[in-house]
């Protein structure tokens, strides 16, 4: 009985020993989980600081683009992703030094990647417009997209006289469109519109038109291709489309003000010129 009676006691005195001690570790663990969680809140400040400050300590801009609209950007024979704008893009950056992520999007989805600011900036033969200007801060143009009006390969007319009351083809909702119906009383032409330039070229080529109006960097380069058309003559002035890169409006000033000197950069040092020359040199 009295061992039973002094096992009972030592059981009773084991658990008023154990409480304290489970409370005491209780509180250790605790007090450690918080030290732990301070830390990982500190990390996650660290973080989120650097995340903010990721343009200026050098990471790279995320540069949205179109996917087709030769010859400012397109796959070539050889499955590589070129153009005017991709080559003047890397040319800027070399030049003042920052890196970039090319996102080939589509036009459209281009837009909304910047809007959305999953894109810093957008460079896809995009236009200034009154409109866009609301939404959007541009750079200086890096190109102005005249039209012009392309006969067949082997036609013997060199001016518009000479297609003077003739049928002709044009793209609807373009500048070029819109110049032919500016002369289109002067040279007494019938305009026939259509929606795609492909088409329009087969138009001229096939003999249902004798001239078609396109702006002249995509005819340009269509004829460096031998597509089969010829260059007749190009409006510099008045139906001038100026193309620049853009950021959201009031955001990415860093970046702007980066293009803006590269671009004047390779203006001056003839690195332009050697890019447009090679998409639009027709001979």
């Amino acid at each position: 009985m009295s061992l039973r009676g002094n096992t009972k006691r030592r059981g009773m005195m084991a658990e008023m020993n154990v409480v304290p001690y489970i409370d005491v570790m209780l509180v250790l663990v605790v007090a450690l989980g918080m030290l732990a969680g301070c830390g990982d809140k500190k990390d996650s400040a660290a973080g989120s600081s650097s995340a903010d400050s990721a343009k200026a300590s050098g990471d790279k801009y995320i540069i949205a683009t179109d996917t087709t609209f030769a010859p400012f950007e397109f796959t070539n024979d050889q499955n590589e992703f070129v153009g005017i704008d991709l080559d003047i893009l890397a040319a800027i950056a070399k030049d003042q030094g920052f890196e970039y992520e090319l996102q080939s999007l589509g036009f459209d989805a281009a837009v909304a990647a910047l809007e959305s600011r999953q894109a810093d900036g957008v460079i896809a033969g995009m236009s200034i417009t009154p409109d866009r200007q609301k939404k959007y801060d541009f750079s200086e143009a890096y190109y102005d997209s005249t039209v012009c009006a392309a006969v067949k390969a082997d036609s013997a007319a060199t001016t518009l006289e000479d297609i003077k009351g003739s049928d002709v083809a044009v793209k609807n909702g373009t500048q070029s469109a819109a110049w032919a119906e500016s002369i289109k009383d002067e040279y007494q032409l019938k305009l026939t519109y259509y929606d795609d330039s492909a088409i329009m070229y087969q138009a001229v080529k096939s003999g249902n038109a004798v001239a078609c109006f396109e702006d002249y960097p995509v005819m340009a380069y269509g004829v460096s291709q031998n597509n089969g058309m010829k260059l007749l003559v190009e409006e510099k002035d008045e139906f001038a489309t100026p193309y620049a890169f853009a950021v959201l409006k009031g955001e990415n000033a860093d970046l702007l003000e980066k293009f803006n000197a590269g671009l004047k950069n390779i203006k001056e040092n003839g690195t332009y010129d050697e890019i447009v020359a090679k998409y639009t040199e027709t001979k």
